[in-house]
């Protein structure tokens, strides 16, 4: 018998099923500054201990998408090691802030299954929740995969489709504890821009590119301990539909967060992942710009220093963002738009 695990199928999955993920993450100072490297955030809560003091933090959190990964990252082996790509997430919502020295770990359970009309692929379902050390929710997020299957020849299941919200309401917000941005320093923070600056309908474009390489998308990829093959393995990708490999679709949503810094900077935390798909697939070489569009503007219950914007975050490649590009004619994405992403942020009054 085989000691070696390759990964579940499609077959594999039942609803209602709960895996819980090795490895538990203990999240490094090392990691905070790879991850800088790799991406340049600037924004100042995640960049200086005394400003993040300066609002009530204990100190500077690792970015919000740092966590993020590495909650997802768990997941790869049991959910998506065979997958073809990752589609869309939906109903995310952050928890306790993440701080250098914390562990994370990831429970997911399935919720929906739906077998693609090939026969030779369907898509999976998930609901996954990362909890630190203590037990604490850090993450709670659905996702749907798309995950080969082990025998084209096995019967479809029942379709089951879950239910999932198209908008986090304020009232689910976690807002952490101690959090008072009345003294908040924009001229620190490099922004003069606040939540009551901002309109429903501005787009703004983020203006920087910064082109995709190919060691530095595969060693994010490994920092997260994400071990899809689609993303390393160029002798599977040769007989794939693109030939090469494809870019985890988080590293484009990380580049993007990084650049939005230009017209949000004192978006200072992200609140909830509304939805998101990733339109089409990244590969070494290209460029990415991005522009973001803000869809909504929320009070949050009971506080005036604080409020929320609903953003879209949307990735183009190869072109300016200025003319913000989406979809043609027919609905369908442009094919140089790569990531269509809504969130939501905490912001500044």
């Amino acid at each position: 018998m085989s000691k070696t695990n390759p990964g579940n199928y499609f077959e594999d999955f039942q609803i209602g099923q709960e895996i819980r993920h090795a490895t538990p993450r203990t999240i490094t100072s090392g990691d905070v500054a790879l991850y800088t490297g790799l991406y340049g955030p600037r924004f100042a809560v995640q960049s200086s201990d005394e400003f993040a003091q300066s609002i009530g933090y204990k100190a500077a959190p690792v970015d919000d998408l740092l966590a993020f990964h590495m909650v997802f990252g768990k997941t790869v082996p049991d959910v998506s090691l065979n997958a073809v790509a990752n589609l869309g997430y939906a109903g995310g919502v952050f928890g306790v802030p993440v701080y250098p020295g914390d562990t994370v770990s990831s429970v997911s359970t399935v919720t929906g299954i739906k077998e693609n009309s090939n026969g030779k692929t369907g898509v999976v379902y998930v609901n996954s929740v990362g909890r630190n050390q203590r037990g604490e929710m850090v993450l709670d997020y659905n996702r749907w995969v798309m995950v080969r299957k082990r025998d084209e020849s096995a019967p479809a299941p029942e379709t089951v489709l879950p239910e999932l919200p198209g908008v986090v309401a304020p009232e689910a917000f976690q807002i952490p504890v101690g959090l008072d941005v009345s003294g908040y320093s924009t001229q620190l923070a490099g922004s003069p821009h606040c939540w009551d600056d901002y309109y429903v309908g501005e787009k703004i474009d983020h203006v920087d590119g910064m082109t995709l390489e190919e060691a530095e998308h595969q060693i994010a990829t490994r920092l997260y301990q994400n071990t899809a093959k689609v993303h390393f393995d160029q002798v599977a990708a040769n007989g794939g539909r693109f030939g090469k490999r494809l870019i985890y679709g988080g590293h484009i949503i990380s580049l993007c967060r990084a650049l939005s810094f230009n017209g949000l900077g004192n978006a200072f935390r992200i609140a909830a992942i509304n939805a998101g798909t990733h339109a089409n697939p990244a590969f070494a070489g290209d460029t990415i710009f991005a522009w973001s569009e803000v869809l909504g503007k929320f009070e949050v219950p009971g506080r005036r220093d604080l409020g929320a914007l609903r953003l879209r975050l949307v990735a183009v490649r190869d072109r300016q963002a200025s003319d913000f590009p989406l979809k043609d004619a027919d609905g369908k994405y442009q094919s140089d738009v790569l990531l269509d992403f809504d969130y939501t942020v905490l912001i500044p009054r």
